[in-house]
């Protein structure tokens, strides 16, 4: 969890998602992707296609 919140704000703070905070009872917080976040989609596609095509010529 600690790990994963510090991450969560690295990003935000580099502008890839945003942050929403909900006053309720328990705390509730809501990310979503910017649209500079977004512009990541095709990078990520192309590394999963290549780690899926790597898995399938090594196993």
């Amino acid at each position: 969890q600690k790990v994963l919140t510090a991450q969560l704000r690295d990003m935000e703070e580099k502008g890839l998602v945003s942050r929403k905070v909900y006053a309720e009872v328990p705390p509730r917080v809501e990310y979503s992707l910017t649209d500079l976040g977004k512009s990541l989609k095709p990078i990520l596609d192309a590394m999963r296609t290549w780690g899926e095509n790597y898995k399938a010529q090594n196993m």
